[in-house]
């Protein structure tokens, strides 16, 4: 949400959803089935912040999505999207998350099913019922719409030259059919057609190149289990710049073609980066990694698998409007560090992103401690003062407040960045830091591919520690007040409305010291609020 990273108010995009917009998402699926039968209801799997995300009833192994880009960022794509799933019960229809383009047909199990919408479902409703247990092969035939209307927030990001994806935390479903949420994790592969004089890279490795006539498709692959609001393509006049990680890890960015002058130094600094991690948290976990530098308005960074968004002008400002180097590398840290915390590792619900943000935010400050001298200390002192306002805005860490009605990235607030690495403090103060740095390298190792709970992180630490840690961690991530730190006896939070602004960062207070770099809005980088609340999704 991602779900994105604080960032000054002239980098935060605008605009909330509104009636009229929710009815255009509703309306955006234009079903051309003149026999669609009645919609069964929208259904969800109960997420307690977004209840009408994902549908139950099947579980996706695979999906295959074919785009066919026609040359302008304006127009539609063409688009064959094929699931391959397994029914975990019996089925006379199915939903899929489906809400910004016209469906052509669908056909399940190689048959030709009927189809209808329900809010931002897609309702197919099969020929022959889906025996429990059984194999459930969807191909939908369909257009995703790249041109997003007012306050619709997520999915295809149009760049000055082509498009980008942005789908946290609940955006998928408007490029392309799905099962959107986190818990339902999959393969993918990517085809995708543009014409010859752009550039194609997508999430995962290449397999394959086939021109024909004035285009070119290309095929690429994960490895790796995906979530799919981390899916990433990009289609532009863009470099591909190449060079190996450690272990010889293929490492990819890709940029604006004119900017490889500009960014290269900054993007030189990622094998580093990768080294650096790989020493607290163990071995990379996907097969390769990279830089996507979108020339677009975005407001935020995001964390997608293998190809992380970057917005172009975090790397390109000079003089007074340019950022510290030790905080720009700070952010592409915290994107690195999601790789495991969030993409490998990923949520089971939407309550479980502090297991994202704190985790990302941690390694963040920790990696600039350790290269700037900024110090950590000091940098959770600040969130300390801050954390009751935080809890008070937005709920504890581990049981976040919904988002308000038409602003669905409304989650990502500075309680699940800064004020849930403070959890992540407070657990190292009071464990100690040997079984802390343990604690961190189980925890991707045990659950790598997989999604993974807050109670899931509380039963491994204390297994860890050798103690039950529940009576610990239990007021850290779900008290109303922010327990006292262990080891700083002297460090108090500040009463709700009595800190000043409530999304403070010490991150971002040290980017605007006098000499430091620019005068920043009081959110930290680390503090990623998603799109539309001003931040990452990383």
């Amino acid at each position: 949400m991602p779900p994105l990273t604080p960032r000054p108010p002239a980098l935060r995009p605008r605009g909330r959803h509104t009636g009229a917009a929710l009815l255009a998402v509703v309306a955006s699926v234009c079903l051309v089935a003149a026999d669609a039968p009645s919609p069964g209801g929208a259904l969800g799997l109960g997420d307690r912040l977004y209840p009408q995300l994902g549908n139950p009833g099947y579980d996706v192994r695979a999906y295959d999505v074919s785009l066919t880009y026609h040359g302008s960022n304006t127009t539609p794509l063409t688009a064959v999207t094929s699931i391959e799933a397994r029914a975990t019960t019996p089925l006379e229809r199915i939903n899929l998350d489906f809400s910004h383009g016209r469906v052509r047909s669908v056909e399940v199990n190689g048959e030709p099913a009927r189809f209808a919408t329900a809010k931002e479902d897609l309702v197919v409703t099969p020929v022959t019922a889906v025996r429990r247990g059984g194999p459930l092969r969807i191909t939908v035939r369909h257009t995703s719409d790249p041109v997003q209307w007012k306050g619709v927030e997520g999915g295809w990001v149009r760049t000055s030259d082509g498009l980008a994806m942005a789908n946290q935390a609940d955006a998928a479903h408007r490029v392309f059919p799905c099962n959107d949420h986190p818990s339902d994790k999959a393969r993918f592969t990517l085809r995708i057609t543009a014409p010859r004089a752009l550039t194609v890279v997508a999430g995962g490795l290449p397999l394959s190149t086939t021109r024909h006539g004035a285009t070119t498709t290309r095929v690429f692959r994960t490895a790796h289990p995906m979530a799919t609001e981390l899916a990433q393509v990009s289609i532009g006049r863009s470099t591909v710049l190449r060079r190996k990680g450690p272990h010889g890890l293929p490492v990819r960015d890709v940029l604006p073609a004119r900017d490889r002058a500009l960014l290269s130094p900054w993007l030189r600094k990622t094998p580093g980066q990768l080294a650096w991690l790989e020493g607290k948290v163990g071995r990379y976990p996907f097969e390769t990694y990279g830089l996507l530098v979108a020339d677009a308005r975005t407001g935020f960074e995001l964390e997608t698998q293998t190809l992380s968004l970057f917005e172009r002008r975090l790397f390109a400002g000079t003089g007074p409007a340019a950022y510290p180097v030790w905080y720009v590398e700070s952010l592409m840290v915290h994107e690195l560090a999601h790789q495991w915390f969030g993409d490998s590792v990923s949520p089971r619900t939407w309550s479980d992103l502090w297991l994202n943000e704190g985790h990302a935010t941690w390694y963040e400050a920790l990696y600039a401690q350790e290269t700037a001298r900024q110090s950590m200390a000091d940098r959770m002192r600040t969130a300390y003062l801050q954390s009751d306002q935080w809890r008070a805005e937005g709920g504890p860490p581990a049981a976040p407040r919904p988002a308000e009605p038409g602003r669905k990235i409304g989650i990502f607030r500075p309680i699940v960045y800064d004020g849930s690495a403070l959890v992540l403090y407070a657990l190292r103060q009071h464990i100690g830091t040997a079984a802390f740095e343990r604690l961190e390298r189980a925890w991707v190792g045990v659950n790598r591919d997989g999604t993974a709970t807050t109670g899931d992180f509380v039963r491994l630490a204390s297994g860890i520690a050798g103690r039950d840690l529940n009576g610990f961690l239990r007021p850290w991530l779900y008290g109303s007040r922010t327990p006292a730190m262990p080891g700083h006896p002297q460090w108090r939070s500040a009463a709700p409305g009595k800190t000043g602004s409530s999304k403070g960062s010490s991150l971002k207070a040290a980017a605007a010291r006098p000499g430091r770099g620019p005068a920043q809005q009081a959110d930290g980088p680390a503090q990623r609020q998603r799109r539309g609340a001003g931040g990452e999704h990383g």
